[in-house]
């Protein structure tokens, strides 16, 4: 969640310095499926997170290291820190220790459940979180369930959680010259994600139902088999199921009691698909998203990622971007997403290697190369 926070800052253009420790660095530089990549300190993980930012290393258990930490915030703008409540306190670099010595500083503690509470000092990985949100219960059909996400869902929406409150800090910061802390718990973060479902059960007092590809606010919403694979339809209003049903030459559905409207749709979805579907098999999905889509029906293919990361749609937006990774060669990664009109993201240099910008940072400190030298013999940095 940390790395995925500050990487939208430092696509913004702002000078982002991961803090990492002399030994190894971050985690996420073993992770990854390119064995030679993890042993470089540059795995796949990390590489997904960490451009345009700056690395150095420095033990901030030592005292010598905190107090290199305690200047590098006296002048920042924003500390983010991806730990158990607590770990900073008892390192003597709490949000109250750095606030004194920078009281405008935006202080940003990301962790798994929030640093109050009865669960707050237990670990947490992205897949507990899924767990305990109630996200892996509500996935899946009666077949398949529990079912956890394809992707780390809760860490990426703790970080998003988190990057959109350090900007509307900053944002109070820039009026007010108040600094201040924010508490980011990735359990918090996910449950409005839950949306109407949530809503369902706290207003209307109703149980997710186990519905797999199945959209419950609608019928026909979900997949459906056709010629060559599966299409996603989701004709949630009224005027896109009489589209559906002209599109597919089966008039006779629209007065059928059983389907013409949309709430007995829905409780007879079982019976409505195999007549769909009789019709979807005749011809490929292309053909049907093209004809669908054309009557003003949502609907689209369900590409693999490979498929889907080619995309000519996402090549015109130019979410993908080229650079140069030394000692490997070119590699892929995001850019920024938001398209902006007049400060547009960008990116620039490739994840850093292990401490690459020691120099560089702690030379901007003040502190000499002959010291550099004797923090680095010492373990500091």
């Amino acid at each position: 969640s940390g790395p995925f926070t500050t990487l939208h800052p430092a696509l913004l253009g702002a000078e982002v310095i991961k803090v990492e420790n002399p030994k190894d660095g971050d985690l996420a530089r073993k992770l990854g499926i390119l064995p030679e990549l993890n042993k470089r300190l540059m795995g796949t993980s990390f590489i997904a997170q960490n451009c345009n930012k700056k690395s150095i290393t420095l033990n901030t258990k030592s005292a010598e290291g905190k107090a290199i930490l305690l200047r590098m915030a006296k002048d920042a703008d924003v500390v983010v820190e991806n730990f158990r409540p607590g770990v900073m306190d008892r390192l003597g670099l709490g949000y109250q220790v750095l606030a004194e010595a920078n009281p405008g500083l935006v202080y940003c503690a990301i962790s798994g459940f929030g640093q109050t509470g009865p669960d707050a000092m237990n670990p947490a990985y992205d897949q507990i979180i899924q767990g305990l949100s109630g996200e892996m219960a509500v996935n899946g059909d009666e077949r398949l369930n529990p079912l956890r996400a394809g992707f780390p869902v809760c860490d990426t929406v703790g970080g998003l959680n988190a990057a959109f409150a350090v900007m509307a800090a900053l944002f109070h910061r820039q009026r007010t010259g108040e600094g201040q802390s924010i508490d980011v718990a990735l359990l918090d973060s996910i449950m409005p994600l839950m949306g109407w479902v949530a809503a369902n059960l706290l207003i209307g007092h109703q149980q997710p139902v186990l519905m797999g590809n199945d959209n419950f606010t609608a019928a026909p919403s979900g997949t459906f088999r056709t010629q060559d694979g599966h299409i996603n339809i989701a004709a949630n209003k009224q005027e896109q199921w009489e589209a559906v049903c002209d599109v597919l030459a089966l008039p006779e559905l629209k007065t059928d009691p059983r389907f013409a409207e949309r709430d007995t749709r829905k409780k007879n979805r079982r019976e409505l698909t195999p007549l769909l579907e009789a019709k979807l098999a005749l011809r490929t999905t292309a053909d049907w998203v093209a004809e669908l889509n054309a009557a003003d029906v949502p609907s689209g293919a369900i590409l693999g990622l490979e498929e889907a990361l080619r995309q000519p749609q996402l090549a015109h937006r130019d979410v993908l971007k080229k650079l140069p990774l030394p000692g490997f060669g070119d590699i892929e990664v995001f850019g920024l997403t938001a398209l902006f009109e007049k400060t547009p993201g960008r990116v620039e240099t490739p994840p850093p290697t292990l401490g690459e910008h020691n120099s560089e940072v702690y030379t901007a400190l003040g502190i000499s190369a002959d010291e550099q030298i004797r923090l680095r013999t010492a373990g500091v940095i």
